[in-house]
C-alpha cells in the first residue's frame, strides 16, 4: 500500500507514532534535531531555517527547510514528518507570508530573501505619524483592591 493514500487517522493503525511537534508552518524559522548514524554511533545533528514548503500525504508528509549556509550557498532539506530520524523540532520565529509555497527565495538574494516576522500586538498609527503600541489593559476595568 502506498503511504501516499494514507490519511492521518490511518497513520496511526500502519503502527507509526503520534508525532508531538509544536504546531509550525510555511514561513517559520524551526530547527529540526535529525538523528545521524555513523557506524555504531549515533549523534544529533541540527539543521535551522526557513520552512519553504509542505506536502500533505498522510503518511508521506514531507515539509522543505532552506538555510543560507557559509559563502551565501542556499541548503535545502527534505524531512519526512513522520520520520524516526527526526527527534525533535523547535519554532523559533514565526512569518507573515502569504503563500504556500516560498520557492521564490531560491532566486531571492540579500535583503529580499528575508521572511518578515509576525507582529505579536499590533500598533496603531495617530494623527501625526507617531506609532502607539495598544495598551494591555485599560484602567477601568481593572477591579480595584
Amino acid at each position: 500500500m502506498k503511504a501516499s493514500f494514507l490519511t492521518k487517522e490511518t497513520v496511526l493503525s500502519v503502527d507509526l507514532p503520534e508525532r508531538n511537534f509544536p504546531d509550525f508552518q510555511v514561513g517559520d524559522t524551526i530547527e529540526v534535531d535529525q538523528l545521524i548514524q555513523e557506524g555504531e554511533k549515533e549523534r544529533v545533528q541540527k539543521f535551522a531555517g526557513y520552512v519553504i514548503g509542505f506536502h500533505h500525504n498522510g503518511a508521506g508528509t514531507t515539509f522543505i527547510v532552506r538555510k543560507i549556509a557559509s559563502g551565501n550557498i542556499g541548503v535545502e532539506k527534505i524531512f519526512p514528518y513522520y520520520s524516526p530520524t527526526i527527534s525533535a523540532i523547535k519554532v523559533v520565529k514565526q512569518g507573515a507570508v502569504r503563500r504556500a509555497k516560498l520557492f521564490y527565495l531560491r532566486d531571492a538574494v540579500g535583503k529580499a530573501a528575508k521572511i518578515k516576522d509576525k507582529a505579536k500586538e499590533p500598533t496603531r498609527r495617530t494623527k501625526k505619524g507617531d506609532t502607539v503600541a495598544p495598551a494591555a489593559a485599560s484602567e477601568d476595568s481593572a477591579p480595584a483592591a
